[in-house]
């Protein structure tokens, strides 16, 4: 068993994370970043990225963090490949413990797991994942324009994506397992008043169905007859909500009802001085690779800001 010490400590690997990394490690911090279970987060597993400033043409979500791992590392981020099993925040150093039985400690904690999309779990979704399938229509609906497409769900996310993609499509599918929507109804409103969407109730997705080149349609059966039926479409999104990487730090931080972290408004910071959260760990809102980049690097700010009061203080009472 080993201890590794540092003034930040950052759990997760992905834009949230390796921006905390750079800027932390630019500040003299030398931050260890612990990568977990998927190093890189949800952009490992996104192809096509159009959307990240900065690049001209389409670029690749591994690629993307390739780089920004080889940009933490250059300016002194210690990469450490082990998976977070628990976490003690009762004083500081704060300690996590890691799979491997090794011990890490940080002046400050910078939590940036993350949260991943829920699926449906029915066949032809993960074969069909990046080929037809999604869970994010602001990061993929670009691809489906002038085609016609489905979104599945009946919350507020599904009503705003299916909402946002006729941005693209002027042939809009949401369907739904119930009779009506959980949505807001001012989001609700908007959705029926709306000519280029359509709503299918009481209908739960079987399958989906591949074709040549991805997605050809989605295999339905009605949750009231039972009666089977086929939706053609290009493009399928899932929205039916995320899991935020939250479990190791229920009872010592608090949640939403959602199970996100709760940060003070506009910041990074948590209910502990010298805790902060970053990325989808704690944005429910906007969820994009650039944004979480963004509270990254608030999160190391305020961490070396921290550190810098702390160690003052430290030298007042010396």
């Amino acid at each position: 068993m080993t201890t590794h010490t540092t003034k930040m400590l950052i759990i997760g690997s992905g834009p949230a994370g390796l921006s905390a990394a750079i800027y932390g490690a630019r500040a003299g911090l030398q931050p260890i970043v612990v990568q977990g279970l998927q190093p890189g987060g949800q952009l490992t597993i996104t192809t096509d990225v159009e959307n990240y400033p900065g690049f001209r043409d389409v670029i690749q979500g591994p690629w993307l963090m390739q780089e920004m791992q080889a940009q933490a590392e250059h300016v002194g981020t210690r990469m450490l490949w082990d998976t977070i099993t628990s976490v003690d925040l009762s004083s500081s150093p704060f300690r996590a413990r890691g799979d491997s039985g090794d011990v890490y400690e940080g002046d400050t904690l910078v939590i940036a797991t993350g949260a991943q999309a829920k699926w449906l779990g029915v066949p032809g979704e993960q074969d069909l994942s990046g080929k037809g399938v999604s869970a994010c229509a602001t990061c993929d609906g670009f691809f489906y324009r002038g085609k016609k497409v489905v979104v599945i769900g009946g919350g507020n996310t599904a009503v705003e994506e299916a909402l946002y993609l006729t941005n693209h499509s002027a042939d809009v599918t949401l369907i739904h397992r119930r009779d009506s929507l959980r949505a807001e109804r001012i989001l609700q409103d908007r959705l029926f008043a709306h000519p280029a969407i359509k709503v299918l109730w009481n209908k739960e997705v079987d399958h989906f169905i591949g074709g040549e080149g991805g997605l050809s349609g989605v295999a339905l059966k009605d949750t009231v007859t039972g009666e089977a039926s086929v939706e053609p479409t290009q493009g399928a999104f899932v929205a039916i909500g995320h899991a935020p990487a939250t479990e190791l730090f229920k009872g010592q931080l608090p949640v939403d009802a959602s199970g996100y972290l709760i940060v003070e408004p506009g910041t990074p910071k948590t209910s502990i001085p010298g805790v902060f959260a970053c990325g989808d760990v704690m944005d429910h809102t906007y969820r994009q690779a650039v944004t979480a980049a963004g509270t990254g690097c608030m999160a190391a700010l305020d961490a070396e800001r921290f550190v810098a009061e702390r160690e003052f203080k430290a030298l007042q009472t010396a």
